[in-house]
């Protein structure tokens, strides 16, 4: 029988707790049904017997206390809430427990935001890792030598599995019964939650803001030319005029500000125009390709579903109801 140990940190996501005790637990009802024995025991762990969480509006019941929990096969860390920092501050007892089982062979899961926890382990140094597309950066200046990557809903390396945000985790949930018992098995498990089970991408949800938390002036300039003037074709030379430097020089600085290349930042902008326009008016994809300064349908039809992981058309679809003006 697989032990599973879900972890119940301070300043965590009750849901993100519940949702995979709920999962494994069901399983185990499938498997009686089906005539087959349980596989998975399935524990709370914490710190302390009792976690208030939601300023106190939950109180979280562990089954066992790290200090008597000596071994496990799988540690899940459920999403953090609030401040990240501050968070991690509250949780430090459980870095050196996390450390202890992956060193005794145990696979470690972080769901959404649990991987600020797991990158504060170490173990997520030189590996991939998944997250909320909305915490993607301050993941990356908190932990460079982890590899965030952009978009992905799930993440497997080296015993150590993340997830992208939100519900996203119910992929990786997914995937590891999947894993542990077989494909029939996730099939059910994702019809009787309702679970698009083989979702790769949390990209169509992702909103781009543009990196601006950062202290250098010459980039915000350039960064506020860029949106307002989405309109027209930018060249990386008349973004390093309006920031008054060389083209080398504005290159390296602009990707130590907003962790994007030039390149990458103008068709992030671009592109999240494009995606405004398709979910509240009724121009055609040509309208609103021109409306951001391509005029090469399929250059703009390969970047839009390179950056959201849908056609032009499948995002309006989605996320549009309206008539569309011929």
């Amino acid at each position: 029988m697989k032990k599973i140990s879900i972890l119940v940190p301070e300043s965590s996501v009750p849901q993100a707790i519940a949702d995979p005790q709920y999962l494994f637990t069901a399983v185990n009802q499938f498997m009686l049904m089906a005539g087959k024995a349980p596989v998975f025991d399935v524990e709370l762990v914490g710190v302390k017997k009792e976690v208030k969480l939601s300023n106190g509006m939950f109180s979280v019941h562990t089954d066992r206390q790290i200090k008597n929990a000596k071994k496990t096969d799988l540690v899940f860390i459920p999403a953090l809430f609030g401040d990240m920092r501050t968070a991690l501050a509250k949780n430090k007892a459980l870095v050196p427990w996390i450390q202890e089982q992956y060193a005794k062979g145990a696979e470690v899961a972080s769901l959404c935001v649990g991987a600020f926890l797991l990158a504060s382990t170490g173990l997520l140094n030189g590996k991939k890792c998944s997250t909320h597309w909305g915490f993607q950066n301050e993941l990356r200046e908190m932990f460079p030598e982890v590899e965030v990557v952009d978009g992905s809903i799930v993440t497997e390396e080296k015993r150590i599995y993340s997830s992208g945000g939100a519900n996203s985790y119910w992929n990786l949930l997914l995937h590891l019964v999947e894993k542990y018992t077989n494909r029939e098995t996730a099939i059910l498990a994702s019809k009787y939650f309702a679970i698009d089970i083989d979702r790769e991408s949390q990209s169509a949800f992702a909103m781009f803001t543009g990196q601006k938390d950062h202290k250098d002036e010459a980039i915000l300039k350039a960064q506020k030319y860029i949106e307002k003037n989405i309109h027209e074709r930018i060249t990386i030379d008349e973004l390093a005029a309006v920031a008054t430097m060389g083209r080398r020089s504005f290159e390296r600085r602009f990707r130590q500000a907003t962790n994007n290349s030039v390149l990458e930042y103008v068709q992030r902008v671009k592109i999240e125009a494009a995606k405004r326009q398709f979910e509240s008016s009724r121009k055609n994809i040509n309208e609103v390709m021109y409306d951001i300064g391509y005029t090469d349908t399929k250059a703009f039809r390969d970047l839009f579903k390179k950056i959201t992981g849908l056609t032009p058309v499948e995002y309006r679809n989605k996320y549009n109801k309206q008539p569309v003006l011929n």
